[in-house]
């Protein structure tokens, strides 16, 4: 259907072609400060405790504590019980509140292929635990040595041996250990945390939020399923913490260097610091849109406009661009989509203020004229611009 005959079905009353202008101004003023966040921008940092566990150190670097926020897959936010008690004041019912209760959240990771995750999920077990410090198989146990004294398991230990009755078994120790392995070291008292917190980071129009868990503790974790049905299927871990109380904090991203307020994000060891081709000036074959032909003029005028030499070079380098992308393009064809393009969005937007405005300056765009008929010898006068428009069309009779 011809764009003339939509946007009459929509003067007229069309289900279809609607006026935006109140979601416009609900979301989009004052920098979208009421647009909804998107729940695919976030990061989400693991704060290892490695000062006061300095083994630790020895197994994640600063690069491995920043990649473990980036096998997230999926996090759920900090949630709440308050406990409220119905009294009766001369059987008047009254309200009071005696306690909160942080849920547990779910993490859900990525099960990678270098063992990342695994690894972190072993050592906090080894750490709290002396069951996985035993050896096995007659090899050295990989546990990193965080949850005992360093002496790597006792290789005498046969886990199929049955011991119940016998006074020599050389391993007695299992289960949860509350002493460090660093006891009676100076300045350490009691068992550190593993994690000294959680921070959970949303983002949004160059802003952030950020959730932090404090002294989070592993209450449930779960390896995945292989499946042989499962042909595109990925492996994740999940993982579910409690923690004891939440701290809230938002603020600016700092564009030169995001990972100021944002630990571990837009490092550029694993995030692409460079331009989209899609953005740099002549790089699309369009007229008014990004990167188009407007933008690299404007580009051009400003390097030149620098008087330096890296201006000059710069603009001949985006003269260049744009020629090799506009080469070979049909411009007309071009001008014409994106100017048919900007007055179906000048409609949208604008109706039905600039409904008036944009059909005056049409000028027959919408309601075509009966064209004038001429021969050798007499010409017919075009219709004046007071008369009566008509409809025409294979499908439409004409209207008086």
């Amino acid at each position: 259907m011809a764009f003339g005959a939509d946007f009459l079905k929509g003067f007229f009353g069309s289900d279809y072609l609607k006026d935006y202008t109140h979601a416009s101004k609900t979301f989009r003023a004052n920098g979208y400060q009421l647009a909804p966040r998107y729940k695919f921008l976030f990061h989400v940092y693991f704060n290892l405790n490695t000062v006061e566990i300095p083994k630790l150190k020895e197994v994640f670097n600063r690069a491995d504590q920043e990649d473990i926020g980036l096998l997230v897959k999926t996090v759920q936010l900090p949630n709440y019980d308050i406990d409220v008690e119905t009294m009766n004041q001369y059987n008047r019912k009254r309200l009071i509140q005696k306690k909160i209760n942080y849920n547990p959240c779910q993490f859900t990771f990525h099960d990678d292929g270098n063992d990342l995750i695994r690894n972190m999920w072993y050592n906090y077990f080894a750490y709290y635990y002396k069951d996985p410090t035993q050896q096995y198989w007659g090899v050295p146990v990989t546990q990193g040595s965080l949850g005992q004294s360093g002496n790597g398991g006792d290789p005498k230990l046969s886990y199929n041996g049955r011991d119940i009755y016998e006074d020599g078994r050389t391993v007695n120790d299992w289960g949860y250990v509350g002493e460090s392995y660093s006891d009676g070291a100076a300045g350490v008292s009691g068992k550190p945390p593993f994690f000294k917190d959680i921070t959970i980071y949303g983002m949004s129009q160059h802003d952030f939020c950020a959730y932090v868990l404090i002294n989070p503790m592993i209450t449930e974790w779960r390896h995945d399923t292989y499946d042989y049905s499962q042909g595109n299927g990925l492996m994740e871990h999940q993982m579910t913490v409690r923690y004891e109380t939440v701290k809230y904090y938002q603020g600016k991203i700092d564009t030169s260097r995001p990972s100021a307020n944002i630990k571990g994000f837009a490092d550029p060891a694993n995030y692409d610091t460079q331009r989209s081709p899609l953005s740099r000036l002549g790089n699309s074959a369009t007229i008014l849109g990004q990167g188009g032909l407007v933008d690299t003029v404007g580009g051009i005028v400003n390097d030149l406009q620098s008087g330096s030499v890296l201006g000059i070079i710069g603009a001949v380098q985006k003269a260049g661009t744009a020629y090799q992308t506009f080469k070979g393009k049909n411009l007309q064809s071009i001008v014409r989509n994106e100017a048919n393009a900007v007055v179906k969005d000048v409609i949208r937007g604008e109706l039905p203020g600039a409904v008036k405005q944009v059909a005056n300056k049409a000028d027959g765009f919408f309601f075509p004229k009966v064209p004038a008929q001429s021969n050798s010898t007499t010409t017919t006068p075009a219709t004046p611009r007071s008369a009566t428009p008509t409809l025409t069309g294979p499908n439409t009779q004409n209207v008086p």
